[in-house]
Parts: C-alpha cells; sequence; structure tokens
C-alpha cells in the first residue's frame, strides 16, 4: 500500500465548527461545549483512498484570522485546506474567498473543500445551497454540507479533500 502524509488546515470563522469537525472525524465525538481554540491545535489520523494510506495532519486555526501575516507560518507546506463556514450564519460564507486567498499566497494551488457546517439545525438555516455553490465555483472548490453533531457529510470532506490531494500528488 502506498502511503501519503499530508498537512491539512480547517479554516473559517470563529465558532463555525472547525474544532468540532475534527473532533468527529479524528475521536467519533460531539461535544456540546463550545471550546475556542486558541492560536493552532494539531491532530492526526488515517484515511484509506483505494489503495493508499493518508496520514492526515490536521492544523485547527484560531479562527477569524485571515488578515493575520503570522497565520502564513501556519499555512505553509499545506497541501490542502477544509473551508468551514456555519449554515446558521450567512456572514461566514463569503469571507471563506478571503481565507482561500490568504491560504493560497502561502500554499499555491492547493485543492480546497467547503464545508458548509450545523447542517441539522435545519430550522436556522440561513445560506441557500446555491449561495454556497456560487462560492464554491469561484474557488474551484468542492463542498459538501455537514453536521459535527450527527456525523452527517463530516468523513465525506474530508475524503473529498484527501482524493483531490492525492491526485494532486499524481498518486492516482
Amino acid at each position: 500500500m502506498n502511503q501519503l502524509t499530508a498537512k491539512i488546515c480547517l479554516l473559517g470563522e470563529f465558532s463555525v465548527g472547525k474544532t468540532s469537525l475534527i473532533r468527529r472525524f479524528v475521536e467519533g465525538i460531539f461535544d456540546e461545549r463550545y471550546l475556542s481554540t486558541l492560536g493552532v491545535k494539531i491532530s492526526r489520523h488515517s484515511l484509506k483512498l483505494n489503495h493508499i494510506d493518508i496520514n492526515l495532519i490536521i492544523w485547527d486555526t484560531t479562527g477569524g484570522e485571515r488578515f493575520n501575516q503570522i497565520v502564513q507560518n501556519y499555512y505553509r507546506g499545506a497541501a490542502g485546506a477544509l473551508l468551514v463556514c456555519d449554515l446558521t450564519r450567512p456572514d461566514t460564507l463569503p469571507v471563506l474567498s478571503e481565507y482561500a486567498e490568504a491560504f493560497h499566497r502561502a500554499s499555491p494551488h492547493t485543492p480546497l473543500v467547503i464545508a458548509a457546517n450545523k447542517a441539522d439545525l435545519t430550522e436556522q438555516r440561513r445560506i441557500a445551497d446555491d449561495d454556497i455553490a456560487a462560492v464554491a465555483t469561484n474557488l474551484s472548490a468542492d463542498w459538501l454540507c455537514t453536521s459535527a453533531r450527527t456525523g452527517a457529510g463530516v468523513n465525506e470532506a474530508f475524503q473529498v479533500l484527501g482524493r483531490q490531494i492525492v491526485q494532486q500528488k499524481g498518486r492516482v
């Protein structure tokens, strides 16, 4: 089996669910308590895609740091990013373009996937699929609706990003 190690970053505004998505993916759990990330937290998780074992090094950033020059060091060397918005907060979607631009300054031409999180909050949802698709098209990114609470779409989001990283590395 081929092995690949890939650093990925989760980017987005405060409280969109970046840490919760990582905890659901890595540990299989969801915690209702809000735990704000300070600085950056690094997790590891393996992902098997066909004949390739991808060792993901997942960088969870604070959020709201798209204008901070220090985070450019966090982004450097990344193989891809999961851009996270909160489906209940419309202001969290358009800023993903700014995160993508900042990320690509440090890690050019790397794949991006949008995780439209909190899909379980159907009554509070304020972002339409068409709006997500428009941002995704503009960023040449795939997108999925996810729920860290229920787990819906979480593994798939990381798998889509993993497949794109494998394709970019020429391992397919």
